[in-house]
């Protein structure tokens, strides 16, 4: 088992960046796929990135793309979310999550069985 653990957020101004992290404990992390979600108030849980085991295949929400980049180092066992050219309606808890050892990508929110607690991210206009 894996327990994502997110750091990294913040209240920033429209157009700004942030780098969020997750670390994840467990020697199993170069097994598993990753992913960001994140969740607005009033909204649903919507998945922002996902990232393959070995971070060779990447798949982004059309909301996000060209705009933010996910990455993975397994040394550290750490996955992280770039965000660029932050908007308002980015604002979000942003959660972590990991799949089970061995899992592919496949987009379905159900591949993913391990959260983190969240990280808030606000972004003013």
């Amino acid at each position: 088992q894996v327990q994502p653990v997110e750091s990294g957020g913040g209240l920033v101004q429209a157009g700004d960046s942030l780098r969020l992290s997750c670390a994840a404990s467990g020697p199993t992390f170069s097994t598993r796929i990753m992913a960001w979600f994140r969740q607005a108030p009033g909204k649903e849980r919507e998945l922002v990135a996902s990232i393959s085991r070995t971070g060779i295949a990447i798949s982004y929400a059309d909301s996000v793309k060209g705009r933010f980049t996910i990455s993975r180092d397994n040394a550290k066992n750490t996955v992280y979310l770039q965000m660029n050219t932050l908007k308002p309606e980015d604002t979000a808890v942003y959660y972590c999550a990991a799949g089970a050892p061995g899992g592919i990508l496949r987009g379905l929110d159900s591949d993913f069985t391990s959260w983190g607690q969240g990280t808030q991210v606000t972004v003013s206009s």
